[in-house]
């Protein structure tokens, strides 16, 4: 019972963002550290589905990828929002960031068997595009220390949220019913992704 109370409490870390959640990202924010950073990722649906996609694929693939994908995900997006920070080009960035919605929703609907190497770099890969967007959309004013590990933490909750959702459907829900349950949040940040770029 104790560990179905923790990961019913993983997942409601990202459930409570999505009152935040917006379709798309505006440009206009005022000056911030750790708290500005801390509610980027949550401002975006986009950002929220995919970060949230990323746990419930961890958790599914299970072993070494429970841990390797966050971390990998965490760390490209530093990577990338250093690289948005200092001005360097990277093109298609918001289309990158929509793909990563599409195709994170669908590899944990499909549930292909890849190594845990291959979703490393293609968790990277994604996680570069959201990050690249966090730091060009840095207010000016903003320490990028603080504003970074805001966003940074926000970005490990939804990992965990995801993680948790996933744990708590296979502790409550048995057999094909949890299945259906997993592939059903799949198919939900699927169709964000759909809606976003319908709207965008």
């Amino acid at each position: 019972m104790r560990r179905t109370g923790l990961a019913l409490g993983l997942a409601g870390a990202a459930l409570m963002a999505l009152p935040a959640a917006a379709l798309a990202h505006t440009g206009h924010m005022e000056p911030g550290g750790f708290m500005h950073g801390f509610e980027h990722p949550l401002g975006g649906l986009d950002h929220l589905l995919a970060m949230v996609a990323v746990g419930l694929w961890a958790a599914q693939s299970g072993g070494r990828a429970l841990l390797a994908l966050p971390v990998a995900f965490v760390g490209a997006m530093i990577l990338g929002a250093l690289a948005g920070m200092a001005g360097l080009p990277l093109p298609a960035v918001e289309l990158g960031i929509l793909g990563s919605v599409l195709a994170l929703g669908a590899l944990v609907a499909f549930q292909p068997k890849l190594s845990v190497g291959v979703c490393v770099a293609i968790t990277a890969v994604f996680a570069a595009f959201h990050g690249y967007a966090h730091g060009v959309e840095m207010p000016v004013a903003a320490s990028p220390w603080t504003y970074g590990l805001g966003f940074a933490t926000a970005t490990a909750l939804l990992h965990a949220g995801g993680i948790g959702l996933i744990v708590a459907v296979r502790r409550l829900v048995r057999g094909n019913a949890s299945r259906a349950v997993v592939r059903g949040s799949s198919a939900l940040v699927a169709f964000g992704g759909v809606a976003l770029a319908l709207l965008g």
